[in-house]
């Protein structure tokens, strides 16, 4: 194992002795963390005022060996665009299904950090509860950085649930052994829905509310989307700090992105 990645925010409730620990390198090893660290992942509502709204997604860059984090800051009455921010990390842990929390945190929150002021809620394009561990992405994220985060999934992970209705709103559990672990939720009108679940310091009702809220007619909720359009509009790799002699002056690669992403197609 290593030194876990660090979340630029405050020391979770449940003590931040509870989530000292060195970051996994095996499969098993991650298993285990994630076992451990479950029971500390709080399903109930736990914010304040939401005036603030952070989206996160990670996008992997082809044979560069990178994970490219984007996170953006929206207004939660105007869901106007405050502010953004891209940032990349090595993929130092293998692709496995299920814990792809350990390949892609290390970026999201080098890329949340970045983000000013700290959002008052986070949505995470990414599995929470539902999850065969109960602690996906946005339970894994919310935890580390002690934000009230919910899992925005735009497919079903595990679990059944009835066909929702077909109108913007409609929502049905998703259940997994006899345990809710989120809700299928149509945000548009004969859209395919998605997959909803607690990722941190929010109840279900809570996620499902503010996920509907957020998507202003879309299927995605608007921090989702644009953190989406903006993590993959990243360089083939990442630029030089200091540039070369008689080079032009190129980007870091992680910084501020500015407060208008570039565009890319929607998902």
């Amino acid at each position: 194992m290593r030194e876990p990645p660090a979340a630029d925010h405050k020391s979770p409730a449940g003590g931040s002795a509870a989530l000292a620990s060195r970051w996994p390198l095996s499969p098993a090893e991650a298993r285990a963390e994630q076992e451990r660290l479950a029971p500390l992942v709080i399903r109930a509502d736990r914010l304040g005022p939401v005036r603030r709204v952070a989206g996160l997604d990670v996008h992997y860059a082809p044979g560069s060996g990178l994970a490219w984090a984007a996170a953006v800051l929206v207004d939660a009455e105007t869901r106007e665009l405050l502010e953004s921010a891209l940032a990349c990390a090595p993929l130092s842990f293998p692709y496995v299904p299920g814990l792809l929390s350990f390949r892609e945190a290390p970026a999201a929150l080098s890329a949340l950090a970045l983000l000013r002021p700290a959002p008052d809620l986070l949505l995470v394009d990414g599995q929470g509860l539902a999850h065969p561990r109960r602690f996906g992405l946005a339970c894994h994220l919310g935890l580390l950085a002690d934000l009230p985060t919910i899992g925005v999934a735009k497919s079903r992970l595990l679990g059944e649930h009835a066909e929702p209705p077909a109108e913007a709103g409609g929502w049905v559990p998703l259940r997994d052994r006899g345990e809710t672990v989120g809700a299928v939720v149509r945000t548009r009108t004969g859209v395919r829905p998605l997959f909803v679940s607690i990722g941190h310091r929010v109840s279900l009702e809570t996620a499902v509310a503010w996920t509907l809220r957020l998507c202003a007619g879309r299927r995605l909720p608007e921090p989702v989307r644009l953190a989406d359009r903006l993590s993959r509009a990243h360089p083939e790799a990442p630029r030089p700090l200091v540039p070369p002699a008689g080079s032009d002056p190129s980007p870091p690669s992680a910084g501020r992105a500015g407060p208008d992403p570039p565009a890319g197609p929607p998902r």
